[in-house]
């Protein structure tokens, strides 16, 4: 392709030429020129020196310098308006069409030879200032225009129609946010400006992405500049779409800061390979080897993932625990199974639950309801008469649960002694626990308050009652998961199968065993913890007091479970676990991300609404007791809503010690902000 280029020559006074100011091409007139120094005259009437290089390359006419500044002025006005006429009525499209392909870059004057025989000065200057506007096709390099390509053309003309759209969505922004803030901050509702559809679109959805910090690069400088001026708070974005309208009083932030989506919509865009699963299941459907097991759960639960059976022997006792197997039928690396393990975990919160699985999966076909048959994993533990744990086999079945008993009943049914697999059960509980704890464990029970929420946004009502304890039957349940995931790791160890550890290897002082309840020893001994690591190494996990612990209990609520479930039916199918322990490692890197991201939303929303309860009835006196008084701040507890607040010392007395009683209510209190200010305490 030909690349043309010519140098201008030089000026003369009494010649029109152009520059360029403020992003335009000036019509101004040469007054005088000396060593390539120019005085001029613009259309202005303004004076002004300008070297000559700084002068677009065409110029013309030409003529006496010997004229009035009236007759310049004229003369100026005159070119301007000839030179806008041409220019509007130049079709600089059709100019590309022709000189695309052809030329790389040229000259002014070969352009302009593409459209006149002989083209006038006033013709050129109006096709130089049309080629200067047209940046998505021509770029100016003085002298020269340069062509670009069709794909160049496309992807100028799609940024040019995207910084439209931009400085539209910054100017709408601009406008409404300010009258968001305004007003919020005076509590009236918002005289909202007029939006199109499209403007009103992304507009909802940069406040929404704020709200999740997932803003794109392009989505972040719109942010800054339409917020310019707003006050810089943490949930700006949330309060501004809440007085918008555009998400509900209470909308859970924490799931968009989690990208976690709430509820089972997710799923439908997999109904494919659900079907197909399905499919697959009901393909393979077995008959049960026994209808002997049980499950104990909360009579809410519907992702039931486990059952046991227990017998007595002659050397002690024989526990087998069935697990769901969600794994028997699945395609590990498909989309599903994507979504799955960034869905990393089930949720439940106070206004809902949302299940890591599809709910045909998790609730339905792989879920230990009674009298259905399902897959399961059956590991058979044979412990001796002290709950010494002498060996464990792992096998692969399928089973019908007899009974899905709920927590109250089986409590019952063990204090009063009229089931005795259930006496049994907890008998073999009580062993456990006391193994575990000569161990070092560190076991905390303490009040569970239970959070209901009903209805959505402004009509949204938080209850918080106590719920009734069953700790005969919740003993059996925990004892006997926490053998299953230590010995089912163990038995891993032994096997040399490399599974998902939960370690927490640390040093315990002699004091940390043991149980506690009172709300000051649960703070001392909680202090003393480490949060446990993920890893592939089987370690000590110091506060369960068990030598190894790999989670494989919750395979439908825990991918982590998931994982080790099919790590173990994989060793039991073909005598290969499906993954090495080198890709393991791998998964925990991404694994860690996403269960770090979906807990904090399982941390942090119930006590958001916990919050939103004490907001409601902050000057109502609340039970409270001391559990910490290091340092200028003390540390009270709530042990009726498990909630821990702050006072200064000097606000409590003089003499303060751990346990002691007090009763508070509240200066302020702010959900969104996690902020508690007590206003009393007085000492009961």
């Amino acid at each position: 392709m030909a690349n043309i280029s010519t140098l201008g020559t030089s000026v003369r006074p009494g010649t029109v030429v152009e520059f360029m100011h403020g992003d335009q091409p000036q019509l101004a007139w040469v007054l005088e020129e000396f060593s390539g120094k120019l005085r001029l005259l613009t259309i202005n009437k303004r004076e002004m020196k300008l070297p000559a290089v700084r002068l677009l390359p065409w110029q013309g006419p030409a003529g006496s310098p010997d004229v009035s500044r009236q007759d310049i002025q004229n003369t100026l006005n005159q070119h301007q308006e000839i030179r806008g006429e041409i220019q509007a009525g130049l079709d600089v499209m059709e100019l590309w069409d022709l000189a695309q392909g052809e030329v790389e870059a040229a000259p002014l004057s070969w352009f302009a030879g593409l459209l006149w025989e002989d083209p006038t000065p006033d013709q050129i200057a109006a096709l130089g200032r049309a080629m200067l506007q047209a940046k998505t096709h021509f770029k100016f390099r003085p002298p020269n225009f340069e062509v670009w390509s069709a794909e160049k053309v496309e992807l100028k003309m799609q940024q040019k129609t995207e910084e439209k759209a931009r400085e539209a969505v910054t100017s709408a922004g601009q406008t409404l946010l300010k009258e968001l803030w305004t007003a919020y901050s005076q509590g009236r509702k918002p005289q909202l400006p007029v939006l199109d559809a499209d403007l009103k679109a992304n507009l909802t959805r940069i406040l929404r992405r704020k709200v999740g910090d997932t803003l794109d690069e392009s989505e972040r400088k719109i942010w800054t500049a339409i917020s310019k001026g707003l006050p810089d708070l943490q949930h700006l974005a949330l309060l501004l779409a809440q007085t918008w309208g555009v998400l509900p009083l209470h909308h859970n932030f924490h799931l968009d800061e989690a990208d976690f989506a709430w509820k089972n919509e997710w799923s439908e865009s997999f109904s494919n390979e659900i079907n197909k699963i399905k499919d697959a299941f009901s393909n393979q459907t077995e008959g049960p080897e026994t209808n002997e097991f049980v499950t104990i759960d909360a009579i809410t639960t519907r992702d039931i993932d486990d059952a046991f059976r227990i017998v007595s022997t002659d050397s002690g006792y024989t526990l087998s625990i069935a697990l769901a197997r969600p794994d028997i039928h699945w395609e590990f690396g498909s989309p599903l199974d994507r979504a799955v393990m960034y869905r990393a975990t089930s949720l439940y919160l106070p206004e809902g639950t949302s299940h890591m699985m599809p709910e045909e999966f998790g609730t339905g076909l792989y879920s230990l309801i009674g009298g259905e048959t399902r897959p399961a994993m059956i590991a058979d533990f044979h412990l001796d008469e002290n709950g010494v744990l002498l060996s464990v086999t792992p096998r692969m079945a399928w089973i019908k649960v007899s009974a899905n008993i709920t927590y109250e009943d089986a409590d019952a049914a063990i204090r009063d002694k009229t089931d005795a697999a259930m006496v049994l059960a907890h008998q073999l509980a009580e062993k456990l626990i006391d193994r575990r704890i000569e161990s070092g464990a560190c076991v905390i029970r303490r009040p569970e308050p239970v959070v209901t929420v009903e209805g959505e946004g402004m009509q949204s009502k938080v209850e918080i009652t106590l719920k009734t304890p069953t700790p005969r039957s919740e003993l059996v349940i925990s004892e006997f998961m926490i053998l299953a995931n230590s010995g089912l790791a163990q038995w891993a160890g032994e096997n040399d199968i490399p599974l998902l550890h939960r370690t927490q290897d640390i040093a315990l002082p002699q004091e940390a065993a043991g149980i506690f309840t009172e709300p000051a020893d649960i703070l001392r001994s909680v202090k003393l913890l480490l949060p446990p690591t993920l890893e592939t190494n089987p370690k000590r996990h110091a506060a369960l007091g068990v030598p190894a612990y790999a989670p494989i209990t919750s395979p439908l609520r825990r991918y982590t479970d998931f994982i080790n479930m099919a790590q173990v039916c994989s060793f039991l199918s073909d005598g290969t676990p499906r993954l090495n322990k080198d890709e393991l490692d791998q998964l925990i890197v991404h694994l860690n991300m996403r269960i770090q991201a979906v807990s904090t939303v399982q941390r942090f929303r119930p006590r958001y609404w916990k919050l939103v309860y004490l907001a409601k009835q902050r000057k109502r006196y609340q039970s409270a007791v001391l559990v910490e008084e290091n340092g200028p701040m003390a540390v009270l507890a709530m042990p009726h809503l498990q909630v821990n607040v702050r006072a200064p010392k000097k606000m409590l007395g003089d003499k303060l010690y751990p346990g002691q009683q007090f009763q508070i209510n509240f200066q302020r209190v702010d959900p969104l902000t996690n902020e508690i200010r007590i206003a009393e305490a007085l000492e009961e």
